[in-house]
């Protein structure tokens, strides 16, 4: 039976492979952020002039 050691005491190289091993596995989700893409008859509006986007 192994022995218990404190993560704050474990070597740099341990601590690092008990953190990938703790990254494994995402229980079947995807982390990739999705975007919706929108509809293709969506009319999409451009401001009339620049300085709009600007604007507070």
């Amino acid at each position: 039976m192994r022995k218990f050691i404190s993560y704050e005491k474990l070597s740099k190289k341990e601590q690092k492979k008990l953190n990938a091993q703790k990254r494994l596995d995402w229980n079947g989700i995807n982390p990739v952020t999705k975007i919706i893409p929108d509809s293709k008859k969506a009319y999409k509006r451009k401001p009339k002039h620049i300085s709009a986007i600007y604007e507070d």
